[in-house]
């Protein structure tokens, strides 16, 4: 008995109709669970038809050659590469800038509950910060915003000195300056306080 003619009523189990139109229709959720059951094992590499493991194969642009490998073979390739990719965590994060930049010449620091990937460096050449933006836009996951932070680490030396100088003026009110022949105000000589 089909398992559709199971869940009709008894007294429908003896019409012919009834009997054909679900021994059809078993046969049709047979096959559509047996698809639904592929479609389930193809999300999984070692369980992967040979379809699911060529798409993947096209996405790793891995040119296999059917004559030669078996389709286990190939499985353990495509999960070999999958597994060889580095894991895109903060730590690879800042190995990859340390290699890039230079040792403690960059800082990742994340706030998992903004959703925000800070990266504070500290680099002046042009070149270098392409670089270190392209492999942080490859790294970051993409519900993460970047935000780049510049922090340079060098000292500045700073000299204090202080000077005086004695303007006399030129104008008053009330008096015949003319303007653009007379000098505004004379300049004394420049007096050093401290240095």
């Amino acid at each position: 008995m089909n398992r559709l003619l199971e869940r009709l009523p008894i007294f429908l189990h003896n019409l012919r109709e009834f009997k054909v139109s679900t021994e059809i229709g078993s046969k049709e959720f047979d096959q559509l669970e047996a698809k639904i059951n592929q479609i389930l094992d193809d999300q999984f590499i070692e369980t992967s038809s040979l379809e699911a493991i060529e798409r993947r194969e096209n996405m790793l642009k891995i040119i296999a050659d059917p004559s030669t490998e078996s389709l286990e073979n190939r499985r353990i390739r495509v999960l070999n590469r999958y597994q060889t990719k580095p894991p895109f965590t903060k730590r690879y994060l800042q190995q990859q800038l340390d290699t890039l930049l230079g040792i403690a010449r960059s800082n990742v620091t994340i706030n998992p509950e903004a959703f925000i990937l800070t990266v504070t460096t500290s680099i002046d050449d042009a070149f270098l910060f392409k670089e270190m933006e392209y492999t942080i836009n490859t790294v970051k996951p993409a519900n993460m915003l970047y935000q780049q932070e510049t922090s340079l680490r060098d000292k500045i030396i700073i000299k204090e000195s202080a000077k005086k100088q004695v303007l006399t003026r030129n104008t008053r009110l009330g008096t015949t300056w003319k303007l653009g022949r007379t000098p505004w105000a004379d300049r004394g000589e420049e007096v050093v306080i401290f240095d």
